[in-house]
């Protein structure tokens, strides 16, 4: 391997950010592509795709035959809210290989005795993501329904590209928050990436089964990282026409 591209490669790595290796099978030179790199023809949609799905390969382009090397940093769900949701949730993500931190500062929720095995933090969004930041491997569901606790974390969601952004809350709730959060600095297209209310439409009611809408939504967001652009530009606008309105 090429030091120069080693030493890239360790350093994206390091950053918790995605880069491929790409080695020309022909000659055997290889080179770093970070996730957000522009590679042109079928060779950027073969890479493309290999950030989507993390998985490694040999793909033919251009009439020459690479071998795409996928690092990508392992998500993580960091939830705010110590709820009956949580509860639910953060067993089925640690399943479905997402390592889970609670974060609530109401002491009375947040108890090993309720969260047992799980990272948790009896501690305001604030002072955790000082120490902890976000980073777009990250999602964030946020589902205290507390403005006071949820609002911050959204924002710093929002700032650090997370690649999920849930919360809780009626479409009258989060028109509220959409608000709320224009007040804090926020952009219209940055929260059109918020989905609310949190989780896939499939008729959920108990928090069980909202668990199971949540995490099933954050994995879509993941496999589809790169393809919502133009979706989340149509959301935008339709946010900027409510708010004007």
């Amino acid at each position: 391997m090429d030091p120069y591209a080693l030493k890239t490669l360790n350093a994206e790595r390091r950053a918790r950010r995605a880069a491929i290796l790409v080695t020309d099978l022909g000659d055997g030179r290889d080179r770093t592509v970070r996730e957000g790199d522009q590679v042109a023809g079928d060779l950027g949609a073969a890479i493309a795709k290999a950030f989507r799905s993390g998985s490694s390969g040999s793909v033919e382009a251009e009439g020459r035959t690479f071998f795409l090397n996928a690092y990508l940093p392992q998500p993580r769900l960091l939830v705010i809210g110590a709820v009956h949701i949580s509860q639910a949730l953060a067993p089925m993500a640690k399943i479905a290989g997402f390592p889970v931190e609670i974060v609530d500062p109401r002491t009375a929720f947040a108890t090993a005795d309720r969260f047992p095995d799980v990272a948790l933090h009896a501690e305001w969004p604030e002072d955790v993501l000082k120490r902890q930041p976000l980073d777009s491997y990250t999602a964030l569901a946020a589902v205290t329904h507390d403005p006071k606790i949820d609002d911050f974390a959204l924002k710093a969601a929002l700032d650090a590209n997370c690649f999920y952004v849930g919360a809780l809350g009626s479409r009258k709730t989060h028109a509220k928050r959409v608000e709320r959060l224009l007040a804090l600095g926020a952009t219209a297209d940055q929260i059109a990436r918020i989905h609310a209310p949190i989780g896939l439409d499939i008729g959920a009611a108990s928090p069980a089964e909202i668990a199971v809408a949540v995490l099933a939504q954050a994995i879509q967001a993941f496999r589809s990282r790169g393809l919502e652009a133009s979706a989340s530009a149509q959301s935008s606008e339709s946010i900027l026409e409510k708010h004007d309105a």
